[in-house]
């Protein structure tokens, strides 16, 4: 049985572009989650506090709710 060598090099600039993308990709990423915790505490800030009692959270809980939306 003959063997024969299968795997090879990625070509020149792949792995830098690769890099660049999932870079870009954290960044968007990041820029989302932060939004979406920052429209989770608007939200919940405009609630009243008897909204907020029948859906059993607190005012000193929307920091934390907004910091559990986080990546």
């Amino acid at each position: 049985m003959a063997a024969y060598e299968t795997t090879r090099t990625a070509p020149f600039g792949a792995i830098a572009t690769y890099s660049f993308i999932r870079f870009v990709s954290n960044v968007a990423n990041s820029v989302i989650a932060w939004n979406d915790a920052r429209v989770t505490r608007n939200s919940l800030g405009k609630l009243s506090d008897r909204e907020l009692d029948d859906i059993g959270l607190t005012r000193a809980d929307i920091a934390d709710i907004a910091k559990i939306t986080r990546f």
